[in-house]
């Protein structure tokens, strides 16, 4: 049974369409998973002055954790899988930026350039492949200097029976390709995630009437406020988090090794 995941509580997961495809790997659409892979994407102004995410003591890692936690955390929930291994790169591509003239706040970019440069200590990509609990095989790519991505957060699961694809720039649409169909009719199919039976839909608007980010935010209080009065264990757990993050640290431990393979450990309840 799929259980909902958020390491990092962003509502791009909140989505009726990431909910509908996370349902039809449930209900096997896909047959047995062979493989997923899915990229994320942000910065690339190189003159963008220093912020705190690009210094490794405040942030952690750069693409990896800002970004990457989102794609692992993506590919686990759809599937009802664990990560059990990974091995990758990742890469620093502007090793300095200026330094910021003020506190940027939250924001990746922002704010004006102030005099000298400081050290860019987190990555700007990262790329790993990785294996499942079900032995399926998943490669990921997060980057912050994709030209012409926005928010790109893109994923692909590959089964036995078929694929399904999914776009965080076009949230509302789920392709579903069906292998069992004849050939002379084969071809990726276009669903528009509007109708009152798909996920959260029947609280929001008539059919053809799309969800936007903001809606992910008050899904996840229902969410939340349902798992507290039906006594169920809420998601995402402490449990989640500490998987997502201990996957992270395993990329960044094999990049620091010539890309060798780090296993995952897994709790009893994972």
């Amino acid at each position: 049974m799929v259980q909902r995941f958020f390491a990092y509580w962003d509502p791009s997961g909140d989505t009726a369409t990431v909910l509908l495809l996370a349902k039809a790997c449930d209900n096997s659409w896909l047959g047995d998973i062979a493989g997923e892979t899915r990229a994320g994407v942000m910065l690339t102004d190189e003159q963008a002055p220093l912020t705190w995410r690009m210094d490794k003591e405040k942030a952690g890692s750069g693409a990896l954790g800002d970004i990457g936690a989102h794609i692992i955390d993506a590919v686990e929930f759809v599937t009802g899988q664990r990560l059990t291994g990974v091995a990758g790169l990742t890469e620093t591509f502007v090793k300095q930026r200026p330094v910021a003239a003020e506190a940027s706040g939250g924001a990746i970019v922002g704010g004006a350039a102030g005099t000298g440069y400081g050290p860019v200590t987190v990555d700007d990509a990262a790329v790993f492949f990785g294996r499942l609990d079900s032995g399926g095989l998943a490669a990921f790519e997060a980057s912050r200097f994709a030209l012409g991505r926005k928010n790109a957060m893109r994923f692909e699961i590959n089964g036995t029976d078929g694929s399904l694809a999914f776009d965080f720039e076009n949230m509302n649409v789920l392709q579903h390709y069906d292998g069992r169909r004849p050939d002379e009719v084969a071809g990726f199919t276009r669903i528009l995630v509007t109708e009152p039976s798909h996920p959260y839909l029947s609280s929001w608007w008539p059919p053809g009437h799309g969800l936007g980010y903001e809606h992910g935010f008050t899904h996840q209080v229902i969410d939340l406020v349902r798992a507290i009065d039906a006594g169920t264990v809420a998601r995402p757990s402490f449990a989640d988090g500490l998987h997502v993050q201990r996957v992270l640290a395993a990329v960044e431990a094999s990049s620091a090794t010539e890309s060798r393979w780090q296993q995952i450990p897994l709790d009893e309840e994972n």
